[in-house]
């Protein structure tokens, strides 16, 4: 049987570059060789989006952005976290088997506390206990489902790491094997992915190119990126240039040996330098503009996908449930 592989996707923001490049290529390639499932988060994006309106948006534009990048939700499983109360059920479960201390260990708690000493305030301040509860919540996503593969990025290892510790704990104290024990799985490309700056591209740091954006728009982007004061007749290092880091996930090997000879010829500037990398940008990005376009126009569409996926989600669902009760005894 092929393994399971899982990936929760948070409704907080359209896709950019660096998300499509470092996190949802890779998701989805996962599905040539596992039985992949994908899940859109809204639950876990509610400890930080509080607007219902947001919600709701996000949600639906998300689930586009993933359609539109290539998801076949005929291929693979393709559901709204919200719309499987089981995995709210054995989230309660699990509190049952999980340790207070392991969840202060958390990284983004810990971060918070830090904060917190560091500004004078009460070391809670701004902790909601679904914050705090997180990584429970995200451990009954992967659970639930026998999840062999989660892809995520590095800092998200240590709540797949606390998915395996409670899941040990329940298997131990019940001498049983009632849960798979997933293991992470890191993408090194999504380190590289430069930013209009020549930082890691984030939204933090206003630094991104959204992976929907219009022709113009986009041009207009990388026109922005940021380059040294070298004048077109010196030779470049295409080594250390963010345009050419970015140029090299879009084009061709050829393209990039054509490219690297030019830089180091000397002759180019860098408007030309960031013209070839919008040509091949452009051309790889614009069929995925396109379809994302026309499918967030049909919202009733997406939302028949999502609860079709969350209907077969149930099912599997409902038999591991099933079969806890049953272990606990309070089948």
């Amino acid at each position: 049987m092929k393994k399971v592989a899982l990936t929760g996707i948070k409704p907080t923001g359209i896709p950019h570059i660096g998300n499509f490049l470092g996190a949802i290529q890779p998701a989805l390639k996962l599905s040539e060789t596992c039985e992949a499932r994908y899940f859109i988060a809204d639950y876990h994006a509610i400890n930080t989006v509080k607007k219902s309106n947001v919600i709701r948006q996000m949600s639906v534009k998300v689930a586009a952005a993933w359609l539109a990048c290539g998801l076949d939700p005929e291929q693979v499983l393709f559901y709204k976290q919200s719309s499987v109360p089981e995995t709210f059920e054995l989230s309660t479960i699990l509190m049952a088997y999980t340790p207070k201390g392991l969840m202060n260990r958390a990284h983004a708690y810990k971060a918070i506390l830090q904060s917190n000493a560091e500004s004078g305030k009460d070391p809670d301040d701004g902790v909601n206990m679904g914050l705090f509860t997180y990584p429970i919540l995200m451990a009954a996503d992967i659970l639930l489902f026998d999840t062999d593969y989660v892809p995520v990025g590095n800092d998200q290892f240590q709540h797949v790491e606390m998915a395996v510790d409670i899941a040990q704990s329940f298997n131990f104290i019940h001498s049983c094997e009632a849960f798979k024990l997933p293991q992470a799985l890191a993408h090194e490309q999504s380190k590289t992915v430069v930013g209009l700056d020549g930082r890691k591209m984030s939204k933090s740091y206003g630094n991104i190119i959204p992976l929907f954006a219009a022709e113009k728009e986009l041009r207009k982007l990388i026109m922005k990126i940021v380059t040294n004061s070298q004048t077109i007749e010196e030779p470049k290092d295409p080594d250390t240039c963010s345009v050419f880091a970015l140029y090299k996930c879009f084009a061709t090997d050829e393209q990039i040996k054509a490219l690297r000879q030019r830089y180091l010829a000397g002759g180019m500037g860098w408007g030309h330098a960031k013209q070839e990398l919008f040509e091949v940008m452009n051309a790889q990005l614009s069929p995925y503009r396109e379809k994302y376009n026309a499918l967030i126009q049909d919202s009733a569409y997406i939302n028949s996908v999502l609860q079709e996926g969350s209907l077969k989600a149930r099912e599997l669902a409902s038999q591991k449930i099933k079969l806890l009760r049953g272990i606990m005894g309070i089948d």
